[in-house]
């Protein structure tokens, strides 16, 4: 069995293919842009509003308020980069359940890729908040000698991300795969909600880890200069 998506070749001319990774992401891409837009076309800002609606406003409240606690920052930037990473590792994990369907979060080109999104977000957001001497001054603190140190740091820090989402969803598949083949008759219902439950702790983990780096771009210069006036 073909626990990674990226061995299953959907189509393939020469040295050129697709794999199951690929189409399985362009699915839960296409089916948040249609699903948004279905839930979208029809808002109202009414006494009466429908159920798709209210699902769509407790999200977005429940995202802004956990970028607010996080970052301690107002959340209206942040929201559209941390949510859309949500969303996706969300939907991709919980689509996991449909028989045949493959999450692209179980490949680590997916996790790596999600991880390089997060790499470049942190010092656009840092370096729109500070300007991009300020940023860059920050590597240097309180030493050049800190340069390569903190350099290593973002990196370290980008490829723990990809680890530990591809790692946590492989394992959950693994342990499923053995469970579901030891009884195969008793197993199927209970591994499907633990598979729901997991993925929707995993998209929190990443989309909150994504946010405290970001955060943290962002706001320690605000951070010093509170110091500097106090001082």
């Amino acid at each position: 069995m073909n626990i990674n998506p990226d061995a299953i070749v959907v189509w393939q001319i020469g040295p050129f293919g697709i794999n199951a990774t690929i189409v399985y992401t362009w699915v839960v891409m296409a089916l948040l842009v249609l699903g948004s837009r279905a839930i979208t076309r029809r808002l109202t800002t009414g006494p009466e509003l429908s159920r798709w609606q209210n699902l769509v406003e407790v999200l977005v409240a429940g995202m802004r308020d956990q970028i607010r606690e996080v970052s301690q920052q107002e959340p209206g930037r942040f929201l559209p980069f941390v949510g859309t990473l949500f969303l996706f590792i969300a939907a991709s994990n919980l689509l996991s359940v449909v028989p045949g369907f493959r999450a692209p979060t179980g490949s680590l080109s997916t996790t790596t890729a999600l991880a390089l999104a997060v790499f470049v977000a942190v010092p656009l957001f840092g370096i729109a908040r500070e300007g991009l001497f300020r940023y860059l001054a920050n590597y240097v603190r309180p030493s050049w000698l800190m340069l390569p140190f903190n350099v290593i740091g973002e990196l370290s820090r980008t490829l723990a991300l990809a680890v530990r989402l591809y790692g946590n969803i492989m394992s959950g598949v693994m342990i499923a795969g053995i469970l579901l083949s030891l009884a195969p008759f008793f197993f199927p219902i209970l591994m499907q909600l633990l598979g729901l439950v997991t993925g929707l702790i995993q998209a929190y983990i990443f989309a909150v880890l994504a946010m405290v780096y970001i955060a943290s771009a962002s706001s320690a210069r605000a951070s010093r200069d509170s110091h500097e006036e106090s001082a």
